[in-house]
Order: structure tokens, then C-alpha cells, then sequence
């Protein structure tokens, strides 16, 4: 097997984390080579889907809010480098109980971090967004700075920007194994071997089997997401619909607006079905899982047909305590890694990729990402 040039840095795995840090390592200047065995943008793992949501007041934990100001700063510069439009502001709703999860997670993430977030009763989000339906019994509240991203955008301009700076960036190339080598690594694929003085690991659903001396629990769920055609122009995003997620007793279910002709985009964010072999996931249109969403569209969307114009369907890695895990790794200094960012993570992706950077070549970082280490007690 021949042996490939020398790396500063290898990250394996480019999909949103992966060619975020890609970036920015290639923008500090180091010599740095991405492997993936599939293409850029693909819709094989996580990072796909044509639109994900950004929000800032975190229901999930309030020590995002820092993270994620950061993340719109990212990708306000990435759209100017580029030249191309990657997030687009739409609001959101977010409707569910007054002492639920959703509606108190984002009212204690905006007092904390003094964020712009209106409470609405329910006539008043009815009121003001007419496609929408609001129970009485529920709490809604709008952040209007929230809004959707371009993925696979996202991710090509992450991937250009990092080979306009020098980055390599060889996809089809698939890695079989990785090991520690003095103060370096090896990644050794089907064909070649590659040798680097830091490893950053991004590998998303593949991650437990990169990562698997960790013996992290990381779940691999199968997520679908589908696009119903609309009667209204209300859930258009340019007639002033918001993105939107709702707390119910059957799960939460999410969407954004109509950005082309497949109409709305929805999905349900709980439950979902594990996944053995990420290589092999059922992609097909399984009748249960849609038979969910279009019963919380008739009850709650009302102008939303059941007519499904597109489906896809992309992969969670899921941790314990469903948050990310961003470190070193224990046993091996010169290799970090991003695992189970848990169906939530590609908003923060640029500074995620900030601060694996940090950490492979500094060996330490200041961005707040001490809740997202490996040691945290919700992973025991």
C-alpha cells in the first residue's frame, strides 16, 4: 500500500461538521486533506435535506445561545466570501404546554442571554399567522430572528472555500481504519495510506465505529422528511411563513416554509427508527411514520394538502443525553473528534469547526464548549 504525502491534518468525513473544520483549518493555514467515500453534498448520512432550521433561544440548553451567535457570524461570512446566499431569515413559531419543554427551554434561553422572543396566546399566533393552528390549552412564542439554512449550499461552500485556501479533498475514498504513529497518525483506505500530525474525526453516523474504543453509546436513527404541496400562499416563505415546531403529546414535529414548488417541508423530530448499518438504510416511504406527520398537518396546518411532492430521508446520531460531544480524544492527544450532534447540530457547524481546529492544533480552545465534553456525567 503506498504511503501518501504528509498532512498537517486529516479530517475524515466532510459532510456539515467535516467541511466546516476543513475550513477553517485551511484558513489558519495548515496543510490539510478531507476524505470521504462519498461526494460533497450527498444525502447518504445527516447533512441533506435542502433546508434546516437556525434558532438561537435553545430549548435544549442555554449554553448553545453562545455557540450558535457565533454560528450566524460564520455564515454571514461565509455567504460574502462565497458570494452566495446560505441562510435566510423566516422567523419561527414554536408552539407546545406552558410547562412543556419547548416553550420553557426557549423563554429560559432568552432570559438568560437577553434574546428577542415574543409570547403569544393562541389566538394571537392564529391571528398573525393564518395557516396555523393553535390549541387554546397551548403556549406559543416567536423568535423572529430564526430562520432556515441552505444545506447542501452550506456545505459546498464550505468545501470550496477550504480548497480555494489549499485544502485537499479527495471523495470516494473510503477509510478503513486509523492509528497513532509517535506524535502522528496514520489513516490508512481501500488504497491508500495517509499520514498526518493531527486526526479530526467527523464521520457522523460512522462515527461509533471510528470512534468505538470510546464505547460511547451512539444510536443511529433513520429520520424521514417529506414536502406536501400547499393551497395557501400562507406557508410560502416569501408571503411571510416561519419556520415552526410543535410540542405535543405525541411527539414534536417540525417544518419550514415553501422555498421552491415541493411546498412545505415537515418531519417529526422524536422517535424514529434505529439503524444497524448506515451503509444500508430502508429509504422508502414507510406508511406509519407518514401516516404521523399528515395527521399533525390536518390538525395544525390545515391548508397543507396530502399531496407529498419529494421524501428523503437522512440519519441522527444520537447521544444519551441528546447533546453533541466535541473533544480530544483521551488516549490520543494529536486526534479530536465531533460525534452525535443528535438531529440538531448543522446550524452550529462553522464554529464547531472553529473549534476542532482550535483543538487540533492549539490542543485547547476558547469557545464555551465545555458542556459538549466527552467526561460530562449525561454520557455515563
Amino acid at each position: 500500500m503506498a504511503l501518501a504525502a504528509d498532512f498537517d491534518a486529516i479530517v475524515i468525513g466532510t459532510g456539515g461538521v467535516g467541511s466546516a473544520t476543513l475550513w477553517q483549518l485551511a484558513a489558519r493555514g495548515a496543510r490539510v486533506l478531507g476524505l470521504d467515500r462519498f461526494p460533497i453534498a450527498h444525502d447518504r448520512g445527516s447533512s441533506h435535506g435542502h433546508t434546516r432550521m437556525i434558532r438561537t433561544a435553545y430549548f435544549e440548553h442555554p449554553d448553545y445561545v453562545p455557540l450558535v451567535r457565533l454560528a450566524y457570524g460564520c455564515w454571514d461570512e461565509l455567504s460574502q466570501t462565497t458570494n452566495s446566499t446560505l441562510l435566510r431569515q423566516t422567523g419561527l413559531l414554536e408552539v407546545g404546554p406552558a410547562d412543556g419543554f419547548v416553550v420553557p427551554g426557549v423563554l429560559a434561553a432568552a432570559a438568560a442571554h437577553d434574546l428577542s422572543v415574543e409570547r403569544l396566546s393562541a389566538r394571537e399566533a392564529e391571528k398573525r399567522f393564518s395557516g396555523f393552528r393553535v390549541p387554546d390549552e397551548m403556549a406559543a412564542v416567536v423568535e423572529p430572528d430564526a430562520g432556515l439554512l441552505y444545506v447542501e449550499d452550506c456545505i459546498r461552500a464550505c468545501a470550496a472555500e477550504a480548497t480555494r485556501l489549499g485544502a485537499g479533498l479527495r471523495t470516494g475514498e473510503e477509510v478503513r481504519s486509523w492509528h497513532t504513529d509517535g506524535a502522528g497518525v496514520v489513516v490508512e483506505t481501500k488504497t491508500q495510506r495517509y499520514r498526518a500530525g493531527r486526526l479530526i474525526i467527523t464521520a457522523g453516523a460512522w462515527a461509533a465505529e471510528l470512534l468505538s474504543d470510546l464505547r460511547v453509546p451512539l444510536a443511529v436513527l433513520r429520520k424521514p422528511l417529506y414536502w406536501y404541496a400547499a393551497s395557501e400562499p400562507a406557508y410560502r416563505a416569501d408571503e411571510g411563513c416561519p419556520g415552526f415546531l410543535y410540542e405535543l403529546p405525541n411527539g414534536v414535529f417540525y417544518g419550514l416554509p415553501a422555498v421552491d414548488p415541493r411546498g412545505v417541508k415537515l418531519g417529526e423530530h422524536s422517535g424514529g427508527q434505529g439503524v444497524s448499518d448506515p451503509l444500508h438504510v430502508d429509504r422508502s416511504i414507510d406508511i406509519e411514520e407518514q401516516r404521523a406527520v399528515e395527521q399533525f398537518a390536518a390538525a395544525y396546518l390545515p391548508g397543507v394538502t396530502t399531496h407529498c411532492t419529494d421524501h428523503t430521508v437522512c440519519l441522527y446520531t444520537m447521544t444519551p443525553d441528546a447533546h453533541f460531544i466535541i473533544d480530544r480524544h483521551p488516549r490520543h492527544a494529536q486526534v479530536v473528534f465531533a460525534a452525535g450532534l443528535s438531529g440538531h447540530g448543522f446550524k452550529f457547524t462553522p464554529v464547531l469547526g472553529q473549534a476542532l481546529a482550535d483543538l487540533a492544533l492549539d490542543g485547547a480552545t476558547s469557545l464555551p464548549i465545555g458542556f459538549l465534553a466527552l467526561d460530562r456525567p449525561g454520557l455515563r
